[in-house]
């Protein structure tokens, strides 16, 4: 049999891979973690902080369970029967804790009624009760615990100090009360709020201790 010619045969080309590289893959799946660690999610140094004197929210949960040795004495120190409001004065060593103890035993009290037995009503043959309207005030100053302060609170912030030349400030009768509970039971939506310090939230008026509690 005759030789055939050899021709040259061409090499077999590899199967070629099917799909992306792995290794781009991977560096793909790391660069989108990092895309969404950095633009997605938030870091702290990005939240604006709260300011200082903005009302923070006082934890209920912490002061569930008060006892009637909690309660700090106290005494009726002042009335204003056309403000509507009573001036009590507690120890000066009165810690804060005390003074929110203070504000729920009122709470509790005027919900059983038993409030009247403590404080003269202010407002007495009221449709809603003798407490339908009421502003109490907490001071451990007897200078302050009288009703003299409880005026200039009632004045308000912008009221002219030319006429009440001898009178006590608005602002240095704010800073020295110790806590604050207010009756309103014509609001329906909020009938009784209690903080620590002092505190308006119609003209956004707070005092440096202010704590808003309920």
């Amino acid at each position: 049999m005759a030789n055939q010619p050899h021709l040259p045969q061409e090499p077999q080309q590899e199967e070629k891979r099917i799909g992306a590289n792995p290794i781009l893959v991977i560096f793909g799946v790391i660069f989108g973690l990092w895309l969404f660690v950095t633009l997605i999610i938030p870091k702290s140094k990005d939240i604006p902080p709260r300011p200082e004197n903005a009302p923070q929210k006082h934890q209920l949960s912490k002061m569930a369970n008060i006892s009637s040795e909690d309660v700090p004495i106290f005494t009726l120190s002042a009335t204003v029967p056309p403000l509507n409001a009573l001036c009590l004065l507690v120890p000066s060593e009165t810690t804060d804790s005390q003074v929110i103890a203070l504000l729920q035993y009122l709470r509790q009290q005027r919900r059983t009624g038993s409030l009247a037995t403590i404080f003269p009503p202010t407002t007495p043959a009221d449709e809603n009760g003798d407490f339908a309207i009421a502003n109490l005030y907490v001071f451990s100053d007897p200078h302050y615990g009288v009703a003299e302060a409880v005026r200039a609170l009632g004045r308000g912030a912008h009221a002219p100090g030319e006429f009440y030349p001898t009178s006590m400030t608005y602002e240095d009768a704010m800073e020295h009360v110790r806590g604050q509970y207010t009756i309103n039971l014509y609001n329906h939506t909020r009938p009784e709020t209690a903080s620590l310090g002092f505190g308006e939230e119609a003209t956004g008026v707070y005092s440096k201790r202010y704590q808003p509690i309920f």
